[in-house]
């Protein structure tokens, strides 16, 4: 694994009993994320008036799927906060900067799961924790599994996408500037997306 990504860790919790997925049930083993084919991004309203949409281009993690018990499945992501991407090299200068995330200080960006919870069918819930700068706080992601495949090259592959909402000032991102017109010009919403793509480890 590389060098800012942490090992998952196997929490078992209770959940209800539901109906596996059958294509699930089967997928049983340790995956790492394809950073390549895998996409985190966000999308936060500015000036009132539209969306900022950004992505991670550096990102790496783990998942461990029990296909039996999806409640044991755990999964771990680092992200390289300095590779924050919004197609505009001076908000993302500024986007790494004390104002906001003060990459030098804090690189990375983080999340631990804690409990994995089947929803029915082939929608999940994760829910751990996310660390941003000092902040550690509770964060729940839902997620859909989007199905299984084996590649050319042999990689038995598994497919997530999912999103999460989350006030960027509880993790300390305050930075803000009035409208002369009133309002802000970002929103303390944030929504984060996530679309994984993840290969069995042998």
């Amino acid at each position: 694994m590389g060098l800012f990504t942490r090992r998952a860790q196997d929490t078992a919790t209770a959940v209800a009993t539901l109906d596996v997925d059958p294509a699930l049930a089967a997928l049983t083993g340790d995956y790492v994320i394809d950073a390549s084919h895998s996409s985190i991004g966000f999308t936060v309203r500015h000036a009132m008036v539209t969306n900022v949409r950004g992505t991670f281009a550096e990102h790496e993690g783990s998942l461990h799927l029990d296909g039996s018990d999806p409640s044991r499945s755990t999964a771990t992501i680092a992200v390289k906060i300095a590779s924050v991407d919004t197609g505009i090299a001076d908000r993302d200068g500024h986007l790494r900067s004390g104002d906001f995330f003060d990459a030098e200080t804090f690189p990375l960006m983080t999340f631990r799961s804690t409990e994995a919870q089947q929803l029915g069918g082939d929608k999940y819930r994760i829910t751990g924790e996310l660390t941003i700068k000092d902040v550690t706080r509770p964060l729940s992601i839902d997620l859909e599994f989007g199905g299984s495949a084996t590649d050319v090259y042999g990689n038995e592959r598994v497919g997530f996408e999912g999103s999460a909402e989350i006030l960027r000032s509880d993790w300390g991102l305050t930075w803000n500037a009035a409208l002369e017109t009133g309002g802000v010009m970002v929103s303390d919403k944030v929504k984060l997306t996530f679309d994984i793509s993840a290969i069995k480890q042998a």
